[in-house]
């Protein structure tokens, strides 16, 4: 499955009051994995932000006046995301942006015609309901940097955003590492079996110190992913 974090940042916060995308932010997910295939566009728009959107993204007119209008990205963009699973932040508001975008530029198709959708604040909604679940609220909650954040930003946000909705599924997924992977003819993931080094083995047995110390740190992974550590689970079968 293909997944990208999708953000924009915009002029204001109605469309149908002509306000504009400045800036799409997209990050490559595939098997619950960054590839690094990421997408990030500034957008000239067609009128001037709001000095209160100004002050949550910081982009100003000046900085937009040379880039590229959204009929000129509009191909590379549809291209890019095509097929995708997109996972959006309140995704209502970035579809409203994005498909009044396309519209007002000829565009027939919508982005829930050639993607589906996960609203990742609904999710955090249904996992702590009556909290808040803003991107910054669940930074605190799953204990991930965000320091860097001082101004919203499409692209830095998209990337948050992985790190949070990988914690809100479930955190790790496996307890495989890339490089002892190997992919089967169906594409599912085997382990590599290691040849003539089982006699040569040395069998290292862990302190009672260390095996405290060990339960007290998957306790909190547990705790952290909401009863959804995976090793908690293999241990308890």
């Amino acid at each position: 499955m293909r997944q990208i974090i999708l953000d924009t940042e915009t002029t204001g916060l109605e469309p149908s009051q002509g306000h504009n995308v400045i800036e799409i932010g997209c990050v490559e997910m595939i098997k619950r994995r960054l590839t690094g295939n990421n997408y990030h566009q500034y957008i000239k728009p067609d009128r001037d932000s709001d000095e209160g959107a100004i002050r949550i993204h910081g982009i100003t007119n000046e900085f937009l006046a040379d880039k590229p209008k959204f009929r000129d990205i509009t191909a590379d963009f549809l291209e890019y995301i095509r097929g995708a699973e997109l996972i959006i932040h309140n995704a209502p508001f970035d579809l409203g942006f994005l498909n009044a975008e396309l519209k007002r530029n000829g565009c027939s198709e919508k982005v829930e015609d050639i993607c589906s959708i996960i609203d990742s604040l609904q999710l955090a909604r249904r996992k702590h309901p009556g909290q808040k679940n803003n991107l910054d609220a669940l930074c605190r909650r799953y204990g991930i940097d965000n320091s860097h954040r001082e101004l919203h930003g499409a692209l830095l946000d998209s990337e948050i955003l992985a790190d949070v909705y990988l914690m809100i599924t479930g955190g790790q997924t496996d307890l495989l590492l890339a490089g002892d992977q190997e992919a089967a003819a169906d594409g599912s993931v085997a382990v590599k079996k290691l040849e003539n080094a089982t006699s040569n083995l040395k069998v290292i047995t862990p302190t009672a110190k260390e095996l405290a110390e060990h339960q007290q740190f998957v306790s909190m992974l547990d705790k952290k992913s909401g009863g959804d550590c995976l090793y908690s689970k293999l241990a308890a079968q």
